[in-house]
C-alpha cells in the first residue's frame, strides 16, 4: 500500500462569527505520517468491543489496530465498500457495491447476494436493531434478516424510493429510513413518510441518528434537521451528509460549507443546541467531501475524505 497522511488538529484561539449569527471556532491541521493508511474514498469508520478501528473503503474493509493497517477483504473482493457494522456477538458485516453482504466471524467469510434473498447486490447502510436483526439499505430496498432469511421493504410496502442510505430503530422501537426520495417511519405495520410542522417532506436523507436525549436528528438536501416530540429545528440549510453524536453530546456533522464551496466537518456545541444561535466550530474546508464520523475511545475524531481519513 502507498503512504498517506493523517492530520492531527489543533484548536487555535481566535473566533469568527459567521452571517447567521454562529459562534465558529476555527481549526486548522497539522501533519503527521503514518503507514499503510487507508487512501481511497471512505465512507464509514467505526471502533469495535477490542478498540480496532475500521474502514470502509473503496479499496476493502481496513482495520487499524493502533500499530498497523491491514486490508481485511483483499484477497475475499476487490468491490468498493460503504460500510461496516459489528454485532452484538462481536461478528462484522461488510456492505459492498455489486457484491452483496460479506459476514465476517473473524476467521472466515460468508457471502449474502441477492440469491440469497438481500434486495440488491449494491448495499450502501448497515444497522442492528434491539432484537439482533441486521437491516441492509441497498439501492433496491431495505432489507431485514433475522438470521435464517431476509424481509424486504420497497415502495410497494410504502418507502417513498428504494434507494435507501439510512435506518435506525428509535427508543419506542420504531425504525426510521433515509431514501434517496423522502425520509420514512415503519412502526412495524404501516411506512409513512416523515413531515415537518409545515407538511414538508425531507428529501434525500442521507443520514439518521437518535440522539441520547431521545431526538431524532436527519441530514440530507434540506439541512440538518431535529425532531424533539413534535417539535422540528432547523440548524443549517446547506447539504448535510452524515451526522454524529460524541460522547458529550455533541453533534458532529459533514457537509457543505456555509461560508465557501467545498465541504466542511462542523461541531455543534451540546451546551447550545436550546439556544436559539447554535455554537459551531467549523473545520477548514476541503475541495472534496467529508464522509462517516467516528469518536474513538481516547476522544480522537476520524473522519472519512475522498483520498482516506483524518484525525483529529
Amino acid at each position: 500500500m502507498k503512504y498517506i497522511q493523517i492530520y492531527t488538529v489543533i484548536l487555535l484561539s481566535f473566533f469568527c462569527t459567521n452571517c447567521n449569527g454562529q459562534d465558529k471556532t476555527s481549526l486548522e491541521p497539522k501533519g503527521i505520517n503514518t503507514s499503510y493508511a487507508p487512501n481511497s474514498i471512505t465512507r464509514t469508520i467505526i471502533q469495535d468491543r477490542n478498540e480496532n478501528i475500521w474502514f470502509a473503503t473503496w479499496k476493502g474493509i481496513i482495520r487499524y489496530d493502533g500499530y498497523t493497517f491491514k486490508n481485511i477483504t483483499s484477497d475475499v473482493s476487490l468491490s468498493r465498500f460503504f460500510s461496516v457494522l459489528e454485532d452484538r456477538k462481536g461478528n462484522f458485516w461488510f456492505a459492498s457495491i455489486g457484491s452483496g453482504v460479506y459476514y465476517y466471524d473473524g476467521n472466515t467469510f460468508k457471502n449474502f447476494t441477492t440469491k440469497d434473498g438481500l434486495a440488491s447486490n449494491s448495499v450502501i447502510h448497515i444497522y442492528e436493531d434491539k432484537r439482533g436483526h441486521i437491516w441492509f439499505g441497498t439501492e433496491e430496498g431495505a432489507s431485514c434478516y433475522n438470521g435464517e432469511s431476509f424481509q424486504n421493504f420497497t415502495t410497494k410496502d410504502g418507502l417513498s424510493n428504494n434507494d435507501v442510505n439510512a435506518i435506525i430503530e428509535d427508543n419506542t422501537g420504531g425504525i426510521w429510513f433515509g431514501t434517496r426520495g423522502e425520509a420514512c417511519f415503519y412502526d412495524g405495520k404501516t411506512i409513512t413518510k416523515v413531515t415537518n410542522k409545515d407538511g414538508k417532506s425531507f428529501k434525500n436523507v442521507r443520514s439518521i441518528i437518535e440522539d441520547k436525549k431521545g431526538n431524532i436528528w436527519f441530514g440530507g438536501n434540506d439541512g440538518l434537521w431535529r425532531l424533539d416530540g413534535n417539535s422540528f429545528t432547523n440548524f443549517t440549510k446547506k447539504f448535510v451528509g452524515y451526522i454524529y453524536e460524541d460522547k458529550k453530546g455533541n453533534i458532529w456533522t459533514s457537509s457543505e460549507s456555509s461560508n465557501t464551496k467545498g465541504w466542511t466537518l462542523s461541531r455543534y456545541d451540546e451546551n447550545s443546541l436550546n439556544n436559539d444561535k447554535a455554537t459551531v466550530t467549523e473545520l477548514k474546508t476541503l475541495d472534496g467531501m467529508f464522509f462517516g464520523i467516528l469518536e474513538d475511545h481516547n476522544g480522537s475524531i476520524w473522519v472519512g475524505t475522498l483520498n482516506g481519513v483524518y484525525q483529529f
